[in-house]
């Protein structure tokens, strides 16, 4: 036993332990500030925290996929992307498809509601970012992650800011400006997490 224990074999199953658990973590922070965020858009007539949202459920998508590839086959994992990919691509053309209905004819924004729920998505980042970064060299799934949610944060920032100024302006196409700048992102990461499961797929074949 003593040389089985001196194998490190004990040491990666316990570092294998502590990514799941930093990821099953990071995923329920997104998922619930997905339905805050997209409901509190929904509410407050923002685009800019509808698409914030749906950046939350891209970062869930990342995480779900991380901790897929911990002890699924490479098959899964890629039909997994692939899956999550195409739904993220819908979504970021959704974002853009509402944005220019809203530029037709929309109601303006609650700038405090950005304000305030933005700032919530903005710690909830933080705090995940904090934990990742202790994990984000120790496989490209996990700093994959870290990347996406050091992004988020700023895109957090971004809505806080924009709530700001409609707040003092009034002015609403600030809002669908942000809303659409998150939706494109929403869209590159679709486009980025298709790009991998198709290499991963070739490299398995």
């Amino acid at each position: 036993m003593a040389e089985q224990s001196g194998c490190g074999c004990a040491a990666t199953n316990a570092d294998t332990s502590e990514q799941r658990r930093v990821l099953w973590i990071a995923l329920g922070l997104n998922g619930i500030m997905f339905f805050v965020e997209v409901g509190a858009g929904w509410i407050g007539h923002s685009l800019g925290l509808i698409a914030d949202g749906l950046d939350m459920l891209a970062d869930a998508s990342a995480y779900a996929i991380a901790l897929i590839a911990v002890s699924r086959t490479l098959r899964f994992k890629s039909n997994a992307a692939t899956l999550s990919g195409v739904l993220l691509l819908l979504l970021g053309a959704f974002v853009l498809f509402e944005a220019i209905a809203r530029l037709v004819s929309g109601e303006p924004p609650e700038g405090l509601m950005m304000i305030g729920v933005a700032s919530i998505a903005a710690v909830v980042n933080a705090t995940v970012l904090r934990l990742l970064a202790k994990h984000r060299d120790e496989g490209v799934h996990l700093r994959a992650t870290w990347i996406f949610t050091r992004v988020d944060v700023i895109a957090n920032i971004a809505v806080v800011i924009s709530g700001i100024a409609v707040l003092a302006t009034g002015v609403r196409y600030i809002d669908l400006i942000v809303g659409s700048a998150i939706g494109l992102y929403v869209m590159k990461e679709a486009v980025e997490i298709l790009r991998h499961a198709r290499e991963s797929r070739t490299a398995g074949a």
